[in-house]
């Protein structure tokens, strides 16, 4: 990590390749086109946060009513999604954007082989397309969790809690993880086929079978093997409930769905099926932050797992390609 930072801190290849790549990103309609509608999406999700909060607040029996920040990101009227459940759905779109034509647009172009001409890595290249996109992903959800604080404060004159701050932070890093691993995925694809076109349509058919049809595949499939001669017990009906969970967990979305809402929901103390006899004596109170992190490290570990399997991949492929061609 050291030598990364001194890398982009010099004038480096490296660093040079990263700062012309994030150039290129930020003058593009493209990225401002979906910058455009993350931030209309923002806006939407807070004003009617901060139109809801005094209801949320006001209710005594939510153990999570102390955490104002928190109600900000997850409180709704049913007009429309919190902005965690609408990041769930453009986070993909966005990642895609940013890597589908990372590598076959710079060969269809011919800059490639002028790039791989100048006394650069093949390695250097690939991964200042991957690390460039992720500094302007971490900005991006800095600057908006900066101004949904900043505004909370304003409107509402409440001070913000320590915990509420690193429940934050793990969030906009969980979002910069989950975007990255759609982009490892588009810029795996970019090598994979020549064509852009042929591997933005790749990339978005994965995300829409994982966000659409995953879940109905799933569950067809376990009821095809759920015996129906007799009534199930209720130890059977919690295994079949833990296969199915298990099995949606294989789905990106669904592992950010799970991390995200115990992060920012703290009264979740389980993100598996739970029995009468293990809540009973159960206190219903905030768990702390760390005991919360506990709960979500499988989904971010698998989140992270699934960005490097992406990546090395596309090293691997990276290295063994003819540019010349």
């Amino acid at each position: 990590m050291k030598n990364l930072v001194t890398s982009l801190n010099n004038s480096s290849p490296f660093g040079v390749m990263v700062r012309k790549e994030i150039a290129g990103h930020i003058r593009s309609w493209r990225f401002i086109v979906l910058l455009m509608l993350l931030l209309l999406t923002f806006w939407g999700s807070m004003y009617i946060s901060l139109s809801n909060i005094r209801t949320a607040v006001s209710n005594a029996k939510d153990p999570d009513a102390l955490f104002l920040y928190l109600k900000l990101l997850t409180t709704t009227d049913g007009t429309l999604p919190p902005f965690h459940v609408l990041l769930n759905f453009l986070g993909p779109l966005l990642g895609i954007s940013l890597g589908f034509d990372a590598i076959n647009s710079e060969q269809q172009g011919g800059t490639l082989t002028r790039i791989m001409a100048q006394p650069v890595y093949r390695d250097n290249l690939l991964l200042s397309k991957f690390v460039s996109a992720l500094l302007m992903l971490s900005v991006l959800f800095l600057a908006l969790a900066m101004l949904m604080t900043g505004g909370g404060m304003i409107l509402t004159g409440v001070r913000m809690e320590p915990e509420e701050v690193l429940r934050i932070l793990s969030f906009i890093v969980l979002c910069v993880v989950y975007v990255g691993f759609w982009l490892g995925l588009s810029i795996l694809l970019s090598i994979r086929f020549r064509q852009a076109a042929t591997s933005a349509l790749t990339a978005i058919g994965i995300w829409l079978f994982f966000t659409v049809f995953y879940q109905i595949v799933i569950s067809l499939a376990v009821k095809a093997f759920i015996p129906r001669s007799h009534a199930l017990s209720e130890s059977d009906v919690l295994h079949y409930n833990e296969i199915i969970l298990n099995l949606l967990r294989l789905a990106p979305s669904q592992l950010y769905t799970d991390a995200t809402t115990t992060l920012l929901m703290p009264s979740i103390r389980s993100l598996g099926p739970v029995t009468m006899e293990q809540m009973s004596g159960a206190i219903p109170t905030p768990l702390p932050f760390v005991q919360s992190l506990m709960i979500v490290w499988p989904q971010v570990s698998g989140l992270i797992a699934a960005t490097m399997v992406c990546f090395a991949l596309s090293y691997y492929l990276f290295m063994r390609r003819e540019i010349r061609s």
